[in-house]
């Protein structure tokens, strides 16, 4: 059976598609004439605080034992020092520090510190989604800050992040300045510093390099910031340029002095550099039809499985689902776990397929080839779905491995479709 082309990969979930919509309006026509190039502001019409309430703000404050750097506290653009509101502690006979201390912490923000969440996608559930989402959607890695400031205070004042930036508003209100950006700098001069008010459901995004500042109104303000570190073409032709330095027909002896690339600089080049600059030109003459000649698809291809393969597993409920494995029969619905990542491309030989899973890669047998685009066109589904491509115990095997891989759960019959845990 002939593996899926990797060059085509099956549909992936929705779900990312519809989050980087609501983040930035028509997808199209933000990825033609916005991304990385200028600021744009989407009234989306949906507030953020299914992804960060304040009464999570509060849980998390008061509640979570947060400790640094997850959190930080910022006052008229300078950070406060830790030990002004975190405390200390023992567990297991271990002594820790850096640790919230709830009242501190208020305390601060009553005086009009902005207090800032830190990579909150690694423990803030919906914030982990969102940044899932829009990693998969956009081909870049996210990482996502939360910003709640009081009334009529500012946290950070005028600078420039070097990732792309999209800021949800989630409640309260904030007014931002923002800069022409690096791109509008050198190609439309007339672009100066705009004033925008952001209202619950409004979303902004800022290409690295913007200058900007936000503050808050005359309530308390929350916003969801979620950096893009974006890949650039100069990190893949980095890639290329040293898969041809790497490339051993290269240091074959053929240059002009034998010594090919990896030999050392003639002694004492140091005293007369322009004495080699002849056989450096000759190098990166070689260097250049080599790169002239290699093809840039594998390139892209390996960083494309690469990305796909570090994505951290979004496994919320995973324990519970190995209890539920034993009974796991033909009639048992299973859904695709939210955030799941599922990319088939070629595999080692032409006797198996791989499966991109986010944070590893799975090889399989080529013959679980159209069972596995089954399941990847699938919300949900049950192992009977598989009968015409696989026999009744082969699928029950597939089908328990891909729950325990943390692609599939079992759908719990107490919500409906889709809902989550």
């Amino acid at each position: 059976m002939t593996p899926p082309d990797p060059r085509t990969p099956l549909p992936p979930d929705d779900a990312p598609s519809r989050t980087l919509a609501r983040c930035v309006g028509d997808v199209a026509a933000f990825a033609a004439d916005v991304w990385g190039r200028r600021s744009q502001v989407h009234p989306s019409g949906v507030p953020a605080d299914d992804l960060l309430s304040l009464d999570d703000v509060d849980a998390l404050v008061t509640s979570s034992a947060l400790r640094v750097p997850t959190f930080r506290l910022v006052k008229d653009g300078r950070p406060l020092p830790v030990a002004s509101y975190t405390t200390d502690g023992t567990i297991g006979g271990r002594r820790y520090d850096g640790v919230a201390a709830p009242a501190k912490v208020l305390a601060a923000m009553d005086d009009g510190a902005t207090l800032v969440l830190q990579g909150a996608q690694r423990y803030h559930p919906p914030l982990a989604r969102l940044a899932r989402d829009l990693e998969v959607a956009l081909g870049h890695r996210c990482q996502v800050n939360a910003y709640v400031t009081p009334p009529a205070a500012r946290g950070l004042e005028v600078h420039a992040d070097p990732h792309d930036v999209l800021v949800l508003q989630a409640f309260g209100t904030k007014t931002w300045e923002v800069h022409p950006t690096p791109w509008q700098s050198r190609h439309e001069p007339d672009a100066g510093v705009v004033e925008q008010l952001l209202v619950p459901g409004d979303v902004q995004y800022l290409p690295a390099g913007t200058p900007h500042a936000a503050r808050s109104q005359d309530v308390l303000s929350g916003h969801v910031t979620v950096g893009i570190l974006t890949t650039s073409w100069a990190d893949v032709v980095q890639d290329v340029v040293r898969a041809v330095l790497d490339d051993a027909t290269l240091d074959d002896g053929t240059l002009t002095d034998g010594t090919g690339l990896t030999g050392p600089l003639p002694v004492g080049w140091h005293e007369d550099p322009d004495a080699a600059a002849d056989a450096l030109a000759d190098r990166l003459h070689r260097v250049a039809d080599a790169l002239r000649d290699r093809p840039a698809g594998p390139v892209l291809r390996q960083r494309a499985e690469t990305f796909l393969r570090r994505r951290p597993a979004l496994l919320a409920g995973a324990l519970v689902d190995r209890t539920r494995l034993p009974g796991l029969d033909d009639a048992t619905v299973l859904e695709r776990r939210p955030g799941a990542v599922l990319r088939v491309v070629s595999g080692p030989d032409a006797d198996r397929i791989r499966l991109l899973l986010g944070d590893r890669a799975l090889d399989v047998p080529a013959r679980l080839a159209l069972a596995v685009e089954t399941v990847a066109r699938r919300d949900r589904l049950t192992p009977a779905d598989l009968a015409g491509v696989l026999d009744a115990e082969s699928r029950l095997v597939l089908c328990r491995r891909l729950v325990r891989e943390g692609l599939l759960r079992v759908a719990d019959p107490t919500v409906g479709p889709g809902a989550g845990r």
